[in-house]
């Protein structure tokens, strides 16, 4: 049966129905200027820092539906930036990131958790060197017209081989690896 949309009030009766019959979508969104990657660990208990300045984001996110969101980060590691050009020509080498044979990592997350206050998980996997592992990352979100997903991981280098061979001594650098990042957005085009 269809039904004639002659009045205003049948129009918006209908509009109103389509809503509430309509599944609540994520808003979709890319990666803006200004978003930065950073680790922070030790090497012989001087702490480093360093970035990622190619990483490119993508999220499906709606704090109403966190059963539709995912995160998708793509991170070439031929571009790390410690500030120290030996120790980055040292992280890019076979015993470290290997750009040669493993050119980037990705980190992409489906399952995610509301942690209160704007505050949330995303329960992912990070693959680096070839190798997958389950690694959650906990964000604040703040919505607007740019909204700002800043967030925080751990995760251990020596699961990855990150570090291995001589430089698997966790006296020298750490197998905790703190990751955090700050991720402006915009809608996806």
């Amino acid at each position: 049966m269809s039904r004639k949309l002659t009045t205003p009030a049948a129009v918006a009766a209908s509009l109103v129905a389509l809503m509430v019959a309509a599944p609540a979508l994520a808003a979709d969104y890319v990666q803006a200027a200004g978003s930065t990657l950073a680790f922070a660990t030790k090497y012989d208990g001087e702490v480093f820092t360093g970035t990622f300045p190619g990483f490119s984001t993508r999220l499906s996110f709606d704090p109403a539906d966190l059963s539709n969101s995912k995160l998708d980060v793509t991170i070439p590691l031929a571009g790390t930036d410690t500030g120290n050009g030996d120790r980055d020509d040292t992280l890019r080498s076979a015993d470290f990131f290997n750009v040669a044979k493993f050119a980037q990592a990705r980190y992409s997350a489906t399952k995610f958790r509301s942690l209160g206050d704007d505050r949330y998980a995303a329960d992912g996997t990070l693959e680096l060197r070839g190798v997958s592992k389950p690694v959650t990352l906990t964000f604040t979100w703040t919505p607007g017209a740019a909204p700002v997903l800043a967030g925080k991981a751990t995760l251990k280098r020596l699961d990855f081989g990150v570090g291995g061979g001589d430089w698997a001594d966790t006296d020298t650098i750490p197998d905790e690896v703190a990751v955090s990042t700050r991720v402006v957005l915009k809608p996806a085009g």
